[in-house]
């Protein structure tokens, strides 16, 4: 994105990618369906950036949602919102929409070099910027230029090209850049060997996850070490944050979030003679056996039989957590450049010429949308930066 806003002013432009080709995180969150934005208003949606910068809100009201939008239909993918207020591409795919984007650049004569990996830079006397790279033949490569935006990542999903390598160059800069941490990941529980052989990979449907005052709605999945899931997602970084100041986070799992502990006291007290408790479970409050083993799990299989009690239970299934899923199995990361680093318009402080976009900043926000709006924005944000320095310098 940062390489269209500045060819599309008429710089010439190179990328530099040390995957063997370009946009594989962007494949990836295209997998299950490219969320590429929330229709949300711009205020409401500034609000899913917990604790981030002034500068993801200048991003964002300068590039947002309306504008992603008409940059897709620009590019032959025209979006449609869903249920849930998030916006697709109608072909749901990420493939065809980078493509086209690709063919874009090509003809806004972008030079596009892959397997090019960022070992760092350093000043040359006539002021310019030179960035040193390792071929994949381990050779070594020098490369000039007026104007870098670095783009390097987070630390999610390494195999596709983001593996914070660069913090240590970086700060190596005396340029301060926060620890990279999981976010919008699954945490791990210590599920019996029972449990996890018998149910790993079984969904818990329609539930609801609370820590402390914050809820969130969805489906969870069971897997060999702990839940994965929407609503896992939506609270992990309340819960790393818990883990990180108490040593664990205390989560409840509701069950049966549309149903009272009136209600469901009041079906399990139908329970039939020569029904089990299983059965009972089943049949009155409709829990599926991996609700079921759940709530066993739970309690090292001691259920209340006192009707109020389970129902208490139904709704409040407790678990204590001491660990999130590692950054590896994350879809995002907390943490990187911090904004005290950062211009306005995302120029590093204390090298001129040298901006920084995306996951690399230290900015945090749920799936929804909010992560490629706001990796594309602060991209756009740091190329008009660049192009306004570059008037400047050559004033």
């Amino acid at each position: 994105m940062a390489a269209e806003v500045l060819a599309d002013a008429g710089c010439a432009v190179s990328v530099y990618d040390h995957m063997p080709s370009v946009g594989r995180k962007f494949l990836l969150a295209g997998r299950g369906g490219l969320n590429i934005t929330h229709s949300e208003d711009v205020d409401r949606l500034l609000e899913r950036y917990r604790g981030s910068s002034p500068a993801i809100a200048r991003a964002i009201e300068r590039f947002n949602p309306t504008d992603l939008r008409a940059w897709c239909a620009g590019l032959g993918e025209p979006t449609f919102i869903g249920t849930s207020g998030r916006v697709f591409p109608k072909s749901f795919r990420a493939t065809p929409l980078l493509r086209a984007w690709l063919r874009r650049l090509d003809d806004l004569n972008v030079s596009v070099y892959p397997r090019h990996r960022w070992l760092g830079w350093k000043a040359a006397d006539d002021g310019q910027q030179i960035h040193q790279f390792q071929t994949v033949h381990d050779e070594a490569t020098s490369v000039h230029a007026d104007v870098t935006i670095l783009a390097l990542g987070g630390a999610s999903w390494p195999r596709v090209g983001s593996n914070g390598e660069w913090v240590s160059t970086v700060r190596d800069r005396s340029i301060h850049v926060l620890p990279l941490r999981p976010s919008n990941c699954g945490v791990r529980v210590e599920w019996t060997a029972g449990f996890s052989s018998r149910f790993a990979g079984q969904p818990l449907k329609n539930i609801a996850v609370s820590l402390a005052h914050t809820l969130a709605r969805g489906d969870a999945m069971i897997t060999t070490d702990g839940l994965e899931g929407g609503p896992v997602y939506a609270l992990s970084a309340d819960i790393r944050d818990a883990i990180e100041s108490s040593g664990h986070g205390d989560i409840r799992i509701d069950l049966q979030p549309d149903l009272t502990i009136r209600q469901i006291a009041r079906r399990l007290e139908r329970r039939r003679p020569k029904d089990s408790l299983n059965s009972t479970l089943r049949r009155t409050v409709g829990l599926t056996p991996s609700a079921i083993a759940v709530l066993r799990e739970a309690t090292e299989n001691q259920l209340p039989l006192d009707a109020v009690a389970l129902a208490e239970l139904i709704k409040e299934v407790p678990f204590r957590i001491a660990e999130t899923m590692g950054i590896d199995r994350a879809i995002s990361s907390a943490g990187g450049i911090a904004s005290s680093e950062l211009t306005e318009d995302l120029m590093l402080r204390n090298a001129p010429g040298i901006f920084a976009a995306g996951e690399m900043l230290d900015w945090e926000a749920p799936t929804g949308g909010y992560l490629l709006q706001a990796t594309l924005s602060t991209a756009v944000l740091a190329a008009r930066g660049a192009i306004a320095w570059t008037a400047c310098a050559a004033t």
